[in-house]
């Protein structure tokens, strides 16, 4: 077996155990298979700044996300931050710090003071996701299934995307970051 062919059989390896612990089976160009538990489609929703509405408008984006709970019974939601976090980097910098005389010491602690803001501004960067769990749906009946939740999210005036391949994976790589964190 030649050395390249070995490299890509041991990469496969690496990626199927990683895919295994997460219990992904598959990343399709828009769901996430998973071993079990169905297959999960994301739509990503933009959030509202509902501290700028009045009560009348807050309760109308409330009654228009009851309207589509029940209209699909199927609907989980999920809400978590769209960004990394910057523990590591800010423990980093504590130990320097302490290591540090005077010049580069304040550096490092502007550098840290400046890592607090752009985290505390990134906290509140959420992600809002209607999640489907398509368990035995004939292949024939998930697209337009879809595009019907897809068109009752926006009818209720949603901002609202279904995920692809890549956001798919920018979700796991934020959602397992953060849990190991």
């Amino acid at each position: 077996m030649s050395r390249e062919k070995k490299l890509k059989k041991q990469e496969a390896k690496r990626q199927a155990s990683t895919r295994q612990l997460i219990g992904a089976k598959e990343i399709t160009d828009y769901s996430l298979v998973t071993y079990g538990q169905g297959e999960l489609v994301y739509f990503i929703v933009k959030p509202t700044n509902i501290s700028v509405l009045s009560q009348a408008s807050v309760g109308a984006r409330i009654y228009a996300l009851m309207t589509v709970l029940k209209g699909v019974a199927e609907i989980e939601m999920l809400c978590l931050n769209s960004r990394e976090s910057f523990e590591d980097n800010k423990q980093f910098l504590r130990s320097r710090i302490e290591q540090e005389e005077n010049p580069v010491r304040k550096l490092l602690e502007k550098a840290l003071t400046h890592l607090d803001r752009i985290q505390v501004q990134m906290a509140t960067a959420r992600e809002f996701l209607i999640v489907i769990r398509l368990k035995d749906e004939k292949e024939t009946e998930v697209f337009p299934y879809l595009a019907r939740i897809e068109k009752s999210l926006k009818e209720q005036g949603f901002s609202v995307k279904r995920a692809d391949k890549e956001d798919i994976k920018r979700l796991l790589a934020v959602y397992y970051e953060q849990n190991v964190t």
